[in-house]
């Protein structure tokens, strides 16, 4: 068995990485990939959570076993943690055991970015980010690569968390600054909402023609980020639709099932992205296995290119 630490993923990793193993996951889920049902359990305590995901394919299989310890800041360690097992797939054994904390940041944001650049317009260029925690730095990060974007306004809770978030992002390059979530909805081309959250964050006719909407923290039964009536005016949308309608923001939708589609049929061409300038789109992203698997194969293809050179 190999071991790879949390501090040698975090320093292999990049967004071009993430970028590309999240693309090729999203087309594998349509293909000849088997996605098991994910596994929501926690802690001693009620509100420790942990999740495992996991998938196979042909060449490859394995599992991510997530963690989030709400409590964790108040001893200097992040809330999320994420482990990656990838299995021998001739004997079966454990072959690698990646720590990918901060990797699994990148691979969340990915997804969100290779949706973006399927179906956000090419002229998107106001991103209105819907929280300021880690993972939305990383959204907007992502974003900001494959879109021309020259504004962030981030909507948060709380102020003063939110202005350090606009601080953090103008360090990154961007101009970004603190707005109310009406405002922010009018005059986005792209709005991300990275939340905890189990209620809207938005009204629906806030949303303009042309906007391309991404839910990104909607991973669990009961949590909601979008406005249902947002579905019936949008073009859906999402990474896997069998997991989006259990645990995604589409577990909300009630309309035709068929209208859901998985965003690897688009990469392929198979079915239809953005038809038009002034069409909605919408991404829900409960996150799959095959993003965790295929980036770890990423990491094990570097490592070992470092290690040779």
């Amino acid at each position: 068995m190999k071991f790879m630490s949390e501090e040698e993923s975090a320093a292999l990793v990049s967004h071009e990485m993430a970028f590309d193993a999240a693309r090729e996951a999203l087309v594998a889920v349509v293909e000849d990939a088997v996605l098991f049902p994910a596994v929501l359990a926690h802690g001693s305590a009620a509100n420790n959570l942990v999740s495992r995901k996991s998938a196979s394919t042909g060449t490859f299989a394995g599992l991510k076993v997530g963690s989030f310890w709400p409590g964790n800041p108040d001893i200097g360690l992040p809330r999320h943690n994420s482990v990656i097992l990838l299995f021998d797939q001739g004997v079966g054994r454990v072959e690698w055991v990646i720590e990918a904390g901060k990797v699994n940041a990148y691979r969340t944001a990915a997804a969100d970015a290779v949706a973006a650049d399927a179906l956000a317009r090419k002229d998107a260029a106001v991103l209105a980010i819907f929280g300021a925690g880690n993972q939305a730095l990383f959204e907007c990060l992502a974003i900001a690569r494959i879109r021309p974007i020259r504004q962030v306004l981030v909507v948060a809770r709380d102020s003063a968390r939110g202005e350090a978030f606009a601080g953090a992002l103008r360090a990154q390059g961007l101009n970004a600054e603190l707005s109310g979530a009406q405002d922010a909805c009018a005059q986005a081309d792209i709005v991300v909402t990275a939340t905890p959250s189990r209620e809207p964050l938005f009204a629906a006719e806030w949303i303009r023609p042309g906007t391309h909407v991404a839910s990104m923290g909607s991973d669990a039964a009961g949590k909601q980020e979008l406005p249902p009536a947002l579905f019936d005016r949008a073009a859906l949308f999402c990474d896997h639709p069998a997991q989006a309608v259990v645990m995604g923001d589409l577990q909300h939708f009630t309309g035709d099932p068929s209208r859901i589609v998985a965003l690897g049929d688009v990469l392929l061409g198979r079915a239809e992205g953005r038809t038009s300038p002034d069409q909605i789109t919408v991404f829900d992203s409960s996150g799959i296995a095959l993003q965790d698997l295929t980036i770890a194969r990423s990491l094990v293809a570097a490592k070992e290119q470092q290690t040779a050179a």
